[in-house]
């Protein structure tokens, strides 16, 4: 495998350097930056030729990625966006075939480490853990936490890379973890278009880096345009470190260092980069560098040519003092190569990179050669027997004459001649059959795995041990149910940190940390600002360098500023890396039903299609809550747990194991039993659903009352199609708007569990009318489902099936 970097390659202020080791660093520099020019400029004719499907690349970046890429240590971590080719090629992070092999998407982490296929090409990222889940040392390696295209998304995820490590500093107690930490020395590298600092998540983590004082250090590529719309109309004065001077520490004060510093100047680039990383790692202060006039000599992507919206004045200045171009000079006028030399690097470089792309593209080619091959001779022995001969035949020679076939391309034929002879039965069908079976599963794991990590530590295996109680339990609020398990679990595990606002001085909103900062501390449980987006990142770094995390998001409504998060970045982690990372992180919240529009929310529909990747827990009171929080806290995959608003004054029993019993995930639970209806809800309104129940067996109704308990997963043990086959009728409850996660709930129950063979009425829903609910009982009543409404639903359905037993009530 061809290695861009050189290991162990000295910084340019190294006090022992000779001049032919100087020299020596500058043209290994050059080359890397070169090499990288040139990956940039044939990955885009192969997307414009068709081999690839689209292109975004670093190339007029490659300077300052060298000279960022020579302060960035073992243990250090990069949170980038895709124009980072260069660094990662210069820290070893990554090399060239590996580009291509991730340019051309080839589903394979031995070909593409960063995702397998599964990301656009420039989107890295490095695997920490190994197949069965086990962290890999993190200070051994140089570390690449997975990039995401939204171009400011990962900013929430650099905060908490960075924060890692002012934990590991702080905490004397988490010595110990010295595969993830040495001392916290560790920086966390960002970087960011100049564009993408008009983001508000730009503009929040920033402002949570300053408050907070982590080693947290983002670049800052600016080349004066987002796309076509020039910085003049993105950015106050057009200039980013401008506006941001507030945020210089001064003395006496947080804040940050900030750095300006040109593209085009590799000496100065090198200094810049020592100076800044050298403050932030010694000193724990975030730095900003801000990288003026750098240039974009391809535009922003193959999507279009930058020659639409660029003067000829710009053009013309870019071409100038594109950084390559300005390296080579300065290397010459410096005398450390001739004209000559450079010509000869260059092409022997050329050489070489398109020798990498070459073998990438043979590889993928041969591994789908070898499918199509097995295929069309299985064809022709189909053909041989069918009636219908001559189409299976220009099947066969379409796919022969079809330009570098995909493997799409192979399935789709087999699938068409498989429906063509649906009524041959013939042993070469059968065969043509079972090969289609066995790709399948093999294009299943390519493409469809990993959505969850599925290691032994995943919270599914995590043993179900039973809530156990005295035979005189003492029974306290819901909320002193979850105290005493947070405080048991704090106790046992010293990695686990909670944040959120108001979670450390008063105990978060509803006293479920009441009284625990004090006893361990404000690095453990922490107040942040009113920054959803960044509390989640700040958990989702956390969990990615060994931590145990719980970020707490005060109402569920409020969960909206942070879905970019969720469902960009953590909830997509394990899949977009096929398995090479996780980030183990628990999102707190409460919510369904209180008062007013921006307290009563259950927006569980847009949970649930965002954020395939998180568990989604609805306990129905904080006993559940508690068993399911034991259950993540063991396990190794992230979770949004959603408390019931209105029950934390509730009276429960308290467990006297209330830091070792665990609630199943996906596991449905009969709350009652019945023969003549199935209802499944979650939640606050299985309250509902229960009192209901009492008023109905007064008309000799009996409800079979069910719940899921967690939503994704969903019921895994059948336990609603099992009771359907028994009542024959359903019905949903929801507090979301009409058609969601009712909806979502009606599909895994009449679709996955096959429910609908069951059936003798139509399935109904009692859920929320469309729009938020109002403040006020009143509101509540009118809006979110009542006992009325449930005792109604349930009635009248069963007046349909008996019209003269159960008469219409109006």
């Amino acid at each position: 495998m061809p290695q861009t970097a050189i290991p162990g390659t000295v910084t340019t202020d190294d006090a022992e350097l000779s001049f032919d080791d100087f020299k020596q660093v500058v043209l290994n520099d050059y080359l890397i930056g070169f090499e990288s020019r040139q990956a940039s400029l044939i990955g885009r004719r192969e997307v414009l030729t068709g081999k690839a499907k689209f292109g975004i690349f670093g190339d007029g970046k490659e300077v300052a990625q060298l000279a960022m890429a020579k302060v960035f240590q073992k243990g250090d971590w990069r949170a980038g966006y895709y124009r980072d080719q260069t660094f990662m090629f210069a820290t070893g992070m990554s090399n060239l075939k590996e580009f291509f092999a991730q340019l051309y998407a080839h589903p394979d982490i031995e070909k593409d480490p960063a995702s397998a296929g599964r990301q656009m090409n420039c989107h890295y990222a490095t695997r920490y853990i190994d197949a069965d889940g086990n962290w890999i040392s993190q200070v051994d390696v140089k570390n690449c936490s997975a990039d995401v295209s939204t171009t400011g998304g990962h900013m929430p995820r650099l905060l908490g890379l960075a924060y890692a490590s002012k934990l590991y500093r702080q905490n004397p107690d988490l010595k110990y973890l010295d595969k993830f930490s040495l001392n916290g020395n560790e920086v966390a590298f960002g970087t960011i278009g100049n564009g993408s600092t008009s983001e508000g998540l730009f503009f929040e983590a920033i402002n949570a880096a300053g408050v907070m004082q982590v080693p947290m250090a983002i670049s800052i590529w600016d080349d004066a345009y987002a796309i076509s719309v020039p910085a003049r109309l993105q950015t106050t004065k057009e200039d980013i470190s401008e506006i941001l001077k507030g945020f210089q520490r001064e003395k006496g004060s947080n804040g940050y260092e900030i750095f300006k510093v040109c593209g085009w100047d590799y000496v100065a680039l090198c200094e810049t980069y020592e100076r800044a990383i050298k403050v932030c790692r010694e000193e724990h202060v975030p730095v900003m560098i801000h990288v003026v006039e750098m240039t974009q000599p391809q535009g922003h992507s193959t999507s279009g040519s930058h020659e639409r919206y660029k003067t000829k004045e710009r053009l013309e200045w870019e071409n100038e003092h594109d950084c390559l171009v300005q390296m080579r000079k300065w290397m010459i006028e410096s005398a450390i190569a001739t004209d000559e030399y450079l010509d000869e690097l260059e092409a022997n470089a050329k050489k070489f990179v398109r020798e990498c792309q070459r073998d990438a593209w043979n590889e993928l080619g041969a591994e789908i050669k070898n499918e199509l091959d097995s295929a069309i001779n299985l064809v022709l022995k189909v053909a041989d027997r069918s009636h219908v001969k001559n189409e299976l035949l220009t099947i066969v020679e379409d796919l022969r004459n079809c330009v570098d076939p995909g493997r799409k391309d192979v399935t789709s034929a087999v699938r068409k001649v498989l429906r063509l002879t649906v009524k041959e039965m013939t042993g070469e069908r059968e065969a043509l059959t079972a090969w289609l079976n066995w790709e399948n599963a093999k294009n299943k794991d390519r493409f469809n795995s990993k959505l969850f990590g599925d290691t032994p530590y995943s919270p599914l295996n995590v043993p179900v041990v039973p809530a156990q109680y005295d035979a005189d339990p003492r029974i306290i609020d819901g909320r002193e149910v979850l105290n005493a398990c947070f405080e048991a679990n704090f106790e046992r595990d010293r990695t686990i940190v909670a944040f959120g606002e108001d979670v450390g001085a008063i105990g978060d909103v509803n006293q479920g940390f009441a009284g625990l900062q004090a006893k361990f501390g404000d690095l453990r449980i922490t107040d942040t600002g009113i920054r959803e987006a960044t509390i989640v990142g700040q958990g989702l770094g956390l969990a990615m360098r060994g931590l145990r995390p719980i970020a707490e998001i005060q109402y569920l409504d409020y969960l909206l500023y942070s879905v970019n998060v969720l469902s960009d970045d953590l909830a997509t982690l394990s899949y977009r890396t096929r398995g090479g990372q996780k980030a183990p992180l628990i999102v707190r919240t409460r919510g369904h039903r209180l008062e007013g529009i921006w307290h009563s929310g259950s927006p569980l529909g847009l949970i649930l299609n965002s954020m395939r990747g998180l568990h989604i827990c609805v306990p129905r009171d904080m006993t559940q809550a508690a068993g399911m929080y034991n259950t993540l806290l063991r396990g190794d995959e992230p979770a949004l747990v959603i408390e019931c608003l209105n029950g934390y004054r509730l009276k429960e029993r308290l467990p006297n194991n209330v830091s070792e019993f665990t609630v199943p995930l996906g596991k449905a639970e009969i709350l009652k039993g019945g023969d003549d209806m199935t209802v499944v809800s979650y939640g606050s309104t299985l309250r509902i659903v229960m009192e209901a129940a009492i008023e109905l067996e007064k008309f000799g109704i009996n409800i079979e009352v069910i719940d899921p308990q967690t939503l994704y997963p969903f019921d895994i043990d059948n336990v609603c199609g099992d009771s359907l086959t028994k009542t024959s009728k359903l019905l949903v409850v929801d507090e979301d708007v009409p058609g969601a996660a009712s909806a979502y709930i009606l599909q895994h129950i009449l679709e996955v569990q096959n429910g609908y063979y069951s059936l003798d009425c139509p399935p109904k829903t009692v859920t929320a009318k469309a729009h938020r609910p109002p403040y006020g009982s009143d509101g509540d009543y009118f809006t979110k489902p009542s006992v009325d409404d449930v005792v109604e639903a349930v009635y009248g359905m069963m007046s349909v099936s008996n019209p003269y037993k159960f008469p219409p009530i109006y």
